[in-house]
């Protein structure tokens, strides 16, 4: 009897603490606002003290902000709160109205996969092209004019663009799929060296999802071909029947190099094994089909 009556003692003194806590806390006016707010018992708000004075100086932090740079909350761009899910009381962190604001501006990234690729490409815009060098004008001329017309006419013509090391080829056409991003176009962008390598290393996984997310995306660009190292397998299992593929799909197909079509053609004929001239035909051939081309010799901007 006498651990009974200890025990009552025991609760009474809780639930006066957490009253008393509770009360406390309502002589601050954000706190009171926060709460008065939930509509329900005060018996359920009283646990839930400590959790609700945090939540309600987040809050507060949020209605005297002047933008995401100055938060003061824990997280960043996101105010922890209360909510009412079926008459319980769940907290969670949601997005400010800036943080809104940036989800939204970056959400045509989801339509862009990178593989390999430098975080800079991400932020690719047209408004952002070096424009200063004239031997670049063909190029953006191209890349403009692709954009105007890709929705009116998904089934165009890629683009093979050659030209010096760190002449910004790869920006350019990142910038365009970006741009095209924005419209809710899916696009890829695989540097290709590191491509191969990691798909001869994923047999056993996610081979076959890679392969074909490539094969079948809208907008692929192929960068830095010529760069890898050829082999029957690279060239015949992987590379010949992608391009075929999207040749046959009408899906257009972008490719950056530092090398000229003749020289591309010339580095797919030579493995380590043999020499094989009609299988790289036939490849270049395809491309020639599938793209048009252009040279861009212009200032390294890598310097």
């Amino acid at each position: 009897m006498k651990q009974a009556t200890e025990l009552i003692k025991f609760d009474e003194k809780v639930k006066y603490n957490l009253e008393k806590s509770y009360n406390d806390a309502l002589e601050d006016e954000k706190f009171k606002k926060l709460v008065s707010k939930l509509k329900l018992p005060k018996d359920t708000l009283m646990k839930y003290t400590s959790t609700l004075e945090d939540c309600a100086l987040e809050y507060n932090n949020c209605l005297n902000c002047s933008g995401i740079v100055g938060c003061k909350n824990k997280i960043n761009g996101y105010c922890y709160l209360p909510k009412i899910v079926d008459e319980k009381l769940n907290f969670n962190y949601q997005p400010c109205k800036y943080q809104k604001k940036i989800n939204n501006d970056n959400k045509y990234l989801n339509n862009v996969y990178l593989f390999d690729i430098p975080k800079e490409i991400k932020k690719a815009r047209m408004k952002y092209i070096y424009k200063e060098d004239k031997n670049r004008y063909e190029t953006i001329k191209w890349l403009t004019t692709f954009i105007k017309s890709y929705e009116e006419n998904i089934h165009q013509k890629g683009l093979f663009l050659h030209g010096n090391f760190g002449c910004g080829k790869t920006y350019l056409i990142a910038a365009m799929f970006n741009e095209l991003a924005h419209k809710n176009i899916k696009s890829a962008i695989i540097f290709w060296p590191e491509f191969l390598r990691d798909l001869k290393a994923s047999f056993s996984s996610d081979f076959k999802d890679k392969f074909e997310y490539v094969k079948k995306v809208p907008l692929l660009l192929i960068d830095d071909i010529g760069a890898e190292s050829t082999t029957a397998w690279g060239r015949d299992e992987i590379f010949c029947p992608l391009i075929q593929y999207r040749m046959q799909e009408g899906l257009p197909t972008f490719f950056t190099s530092n090398l000229d079509i003749n020289m591309l053609e010339e580095h797919f004929s030579v493995t380590k094994d043999k020499i094989d001239i009609i299988k790289s035909r036939r490849i270049i051939e395809r491309i020639n089909q599938m793209t048009d081309k252009i040279e861009m010799i212009s200032k390294n901007l890598r310097n």
